[in-house]
């Protein structure tokens, strides 16, 4: 998905994620399998490499880099006469092993994929030769690659996702596929795998990426468009009611069979924030909970447990604070505005209390709802005096330019050693994660928010849903629809997982064994979600959160500034939030 506008549009922050042109292992794997099979032919004259085998290493490979395959190239890569090839080719076909997809509208020229079935067999094949390679060349010990290993397969392995396929017949959409995105870390991956997503669905993809106030701005003035001019739209969660009352989005029930987006697979609290007054509107691309990071190697020499209390990441915070050394106990959003208006809501829940006069349920509050316009804002309560005072605390222990940090400014300190802990999106990991220099890579625990009296565990779950434009054009839609489903496949998210991404929507992804070795943020945040401490409430997408955020971040801002007290800031802040109802 090409970033022509992106880098001039987003946020400028460099990105910490390295393209990478395939999945895992598997180019090393193919060209291990090739030296192998030179290595063999040119010791042993008389032994020459079945055609099959090369053929379906060039075909993989070439996948894998997002390279276009034809019946010529490969006949050339099998090292055999012209005819035999042929017939090894059609053989391969025949098998369904190898699928077509026609090039033209007269179906006359055609490019060669890997069927499902290939990719299947060379999923299996992969892990066994990986593992055959260790056992006969030298296993080492412990080593968790080998762990539960069982007669030629691993048990976990079973679960392993396949790699992204092709479709068999191209998407057709007249001058390519446009969508709209947000410049972060998740959707830059993306990008990096333009040609691999191009190939799969045989279109081209051009993508524009924004910051993400100007991406909410495009978006409604899109809107406004007589014709969209994007296929696809990337919808910040809490934005769904606004864009659906708007006129911004079109029911994804009317244009796709739902259930072929395995509704059950992407994580509850993720699919249910996609959907308003019964409808589902968009298709979780990313579900990104914010949770608490911290430093175990700080934590541990200082003989402190992980906080599991509001109380606790005080006191741990206080411990940890040496500005004379350059260290200080926290970061987190606090700059005027949306960043900090986001803190706000995010620490009313840690203290058991919605911004919006929600239901209680069991495991939280009941958004089911939203889209009656019943509700009205509590922030002036007692939980939102506690929320208050809390951050007026968390000031003392904070770096001093604590009131201009947001997004990317808390994580960056982390990511250098200079705090010990920081509330971040796990979208943010990759700045600590993908970086060996970073004091915090391989030292990070991940937390849900500790709470405060009243409030249990809560992961605040944020990110993207990507959605159609109610205003595209009606012959668009139906390609559009599909290329979403593929975007938004446990392929896709494994895919992204692999080359950089600290998202993840899908149970099934989670589950993966290759995805789990990535990174321990995985299974933290899974393990969250079967305890049902993902949660979406804390940021209900009613049609006026954005201006409530808005007004807490500059109310709070100006407590935290001490221009005004606590109780000030909560009355003021009720009665603009009122007005807007």
């Amino acid at each position: 998905m090409g970033l022509s506008d992106a880098r001039a549009a987003a946020t400028p922050v460099a990105s910490p994620i390295a393209p990478s042109v395939a999945p895992g292992d598997a180019l090393r794997l193919i060209g291990f399998l090739d030296e192998l099979c030179e290595e063999v032919e040119g010791t042993i004259d008389l032994i020459q490499t079945d055609a099959h085998l090369r053929m379906a290493l060039t075909l993989l490979r070439n996948h894998f880099e997002g390279r276009t395959v034809t019946p010529t190239s490969l006949i050339g890569a099998s090292r055999v006469p012209y005819a035999t090839a042929t017939r090894r080719l059609r053989a391969m076909v025949d098998a369904g092993l190898i699928e077509q997809r026609p090039r033209t509208p007269s179906g006359k020229s055609f490019s060669l994929h890997p069927s499902p079935d290939l990719l299947d067999a060379w999923t299996q094949l992969a892990d066994r030769v990986r593992r055959l390679t260790d056992t006969r060349l030298g296993t080492p010990k412990n080593d968790p690659a080998t762990e539960d290993y069982y007669y030629g397969g691993s048990y976990r392995t079973a679960q392993s996702l396949p790699p992204l396929q092709v479709r068999p017949d191209p998407l057709r959409l007249a001058g390519g596929l446009r969508v709209l995105a947000h410049g972060d870390p998740t959707f830059m991956v993306m990008d990096n795998l333009k040609r691999q997503f191009e190939q799969s669905i045989g279109l081209s993809i051009h993508q524009r990426a924004f910051s993400i106030d100007r991406l909410r701005d495009e978006a409604l003035r899109n809107a406004e468009r007589t014709a969209s001019r994007y296929d696809i739209v990337a919808v910040d969660l809490p934005w769904l009611g606004e864009f659906v009352e708007k006129g911004v989005l079109l029911p994804l029930d009317e244009v796709i069979d739902v259930a072929r987006l395995d509704p059950a697979d992407f994580h509850t609290a993720g699919w249910q924030a996609t959907h308003w007054g019964g409808h589902p509107y968009g298709v979780p691309a990313q579900t990104t909970p914010e949770l608490l990071f911290y430093r175990k190697d700080m934590f541990a020499q200082a003989g402190l447990e992980p906080p599991a209390t509001t109380d606790a990441l005080l006191a741990a915070a206080r411990a940890l604070h040496d500005p004379v050394r350059g260290v200080h106990g926290i970061a987190w959003n606090a700059a005027r505005g949306t960043a900090l208006g986001h803190t706000v809501l995010m620490t009313l829940a840690d203290f058991g209390q919605p911004v919006l006069d929600l239901p209680a349920i069991a495991g939280g509050y009941d958004c089911a709802d939203l889209a009656s316009g019943d509700h009205r804002p509590t922030i002036d309560t007692d939980a939102g005096l506690a929320a208050a005072e809390f951050l007026l605390e968390l000031l003392a222990y904070s770096p001093p330019d604590i009131l201009s940090m947001s997004w990317y400014e808390r994580i960056r300190p982390y990511a250098a050693g200079s705090v010990a802990m920081a509330y971040g999106y796990t979208l943010l990991a990759p700045y600590f994660e993908l970086d060996p220099a970073s004091p915090a890579c391989g030292q990070t625990g991940f937390l849900p928010h500790p709470p405060g009296p009243g409030g249990t565990p809560v992961a605040p779950v944020g990110g993207y849903a990507l959605g159609l434009p109610a205003n595209l054009a009606p012959e668009r839609r139906a390609a559009a629809a599909e290329a979403l489903a593929v975007f938004t496949s446990p392929e896709a998210q494994k895919l992204f997982v692999q080359n950089g991404s600290r998202t993840n929507p899908r149970y099934s992804v989670g589950a993966d064994p290759e995805v789990r070795r990535i990174s321990p943020i995985f299974e933290a945040v899974e393990a969250m979600s079967w305890r049902d401490e993902l949660q979406f409430w804390p940021r209900p997408p009613v049609p006026q959160i954005t201006e409530i955020i808005r007004i807490c971040g500059e109310e709070f801002h100006d407590m935290l500034r001490g221009l005004h007290s606590p109780r000030d800031t909560l009355r003021k802040a009720q009665s603009r939030a009122d007005a807007l109802f």
